[in-house]
């Protein structure tokens, strides 16, 4: 079996094990973040959900979906939180889809340290649009990860797109 080792992640993951336990969560603080400032990474609000970018991206246009609710236990969402996040997950695919045309998608979410969650005290789901060949020398040899993407110009676009998305769902 080949491997791949990319320990840039690895000192992502650690640093949240070094915080101190009364740093604020920052899923909870980005909650009261403006959806249209640049320095906010929130492109949906929704109703027990919302979606942002991921500040270390795998891709261009890698989201996360997350409850309010500060809850580390996938059993204790509700269903309509679950529902929500169904919903949004296909909504914002549909808008990833239209932006950037990946040709698949990673949607999932690792519950837990030991599951490999960076931030395992708030559960989020991540989606990262995929394109055949994106997995290439560059982090593997050069531990490097090219993003293609200015982030605010990503959120931009992928909120154009989500309202254009719901405005015909509401027709």
């Amino acid at each position: 079996m080949d491997r791949l080792w990319s320990p840039w992640r690895s000192n992502y993951i650690e640093s949240f094990s070094k915080k101190n336990k009364d740093d604020e969560c920052v899923f909870c603080k980005a909650i009261s973040e403006d959806i249209q400032s640049d320095d906010s990474l929130i492109i949906y609000k929704g109703e027990k959900v919302f979606v942002m970018l991921n500040l270390f991206p795998y891709n261009n246009g890698h989201l996360m979906i997350i409850p309010y609710r500060h809850i580390s236990d996938p059993l204790l969402l509700t269903e309509k939180e679950t529902t929500e996040i169904m919903k949004l997950n296909k909504m914002v695919m549909a808008a990833i889809t239209k932006v950037m045309n990946p040709q698949g998608f990673n949607f999932g979410a690792n519950f837990g340290k030991a599951a490999g969650a960076g931030i395992h005290e708030h559960i989020h789901f991540h989606i990262v649009p995929r394109w055949m060949g994106d997995t290439n020398f560059m982090p593997a040899l050069g531990e490097v990860k090219i993003i293609s993407q200015d982030l605010l110009q990503t959120k931009k676009n992928l909120m154009e797109a989500i309202s254009k998305l719901r405005l015909m769902q509401e027709k």
